[in-house]
């Protein structure tokens, strides 16, 4: 698989399931994506997220029947506790054309990444399934090891903006950028006031 980021804002999503893990995929894409799921009940937690639900015992269902929740769908989840529904809607969504994300079953076209990100940034963690835990950590230690990575992005921005007026040579630019990021002072001194960074480099590598 390539990684890939997708706008998904106002793109139809149809999952199936009213769990935790319907509940978990649902959140990923609510408030941002047209998101309806599909389920015979629904937990609360699926209740209180700004989705559209369809009350439907898929197992009672026939394919017509379900391919007509899938018209219109850009991305359809499987996340039943039933791995050959899962697997059965997997199959409709191949023969249609739609991808599809299998959260237990035989593997669709998308896997969910585990994400942490800011203002600045966005970064997503995959092992293609293989140990969800893995991803899980190793997003929660670059959360605890990079407090202020949002405050660098921004400081690494503006110190690029006034690097260029500065120093024409792109190669000791690029080398000054380095060196910032490298620089364990920064990085504490973002963690207590962006300010005082932002001194902290000017004064450094802005001024002879």
């Amino acid at each position: 698989m390539i990684p890939l980021f997708v706008d998904c804002s106002k793109r139809h999503i149809v999952i199936f399931g009213g769990g935790d893990v319907a509940a978990r995929k649902a959140a990923y894409f609510a408030g941002v994506s047209e998101v309806t799921v599909v389920s015979r009940s629904f937990g609360q937690k699926i209740l209180d997220l700004p989705v559209v639900r369809k009350e439907c015992d898929v197992g009672t269902e026939s394919d017509e029947s379900l391919e007509a929740l899938l018209e219109g769908a850009f991305l359809v989840i499987g996340a039943l506790s039933d791995t050959a529904q899962n697997n059965r809607i997997g199959q409709l969504c191949r023969k249609r054309g739609i991808l599809f994300n299998n959260a237990d079953g035989e593997p669709g076209d998308v896997i969910l990444p585990s994400v942490t990100g800011g203002i600045n940034y966005t970064l997503a963690i995959s092992t293609q399934g293989s140990s969800p835990a893995i991803s899980r950590f190793i997003r929660e230690r670059l959360e605890q090891e990079y407090p202020a990575l949002d405050d660098m992005i921004a400081l690494q921005q503006r110190l690029r903006t006034e690097l260029k007026r500065a120093e024409p040579d792109q190669v000791k630019r690029n080398a000054m950028l380095w060196e910032v990021l490298n620089d364990s002072s920064v990085w504490s001194a973002l963690s207590a006031d962006t300010t005082e960074a932002w001194n902290l480099v000017t004064k450094r590598y802005l001024h002879d």
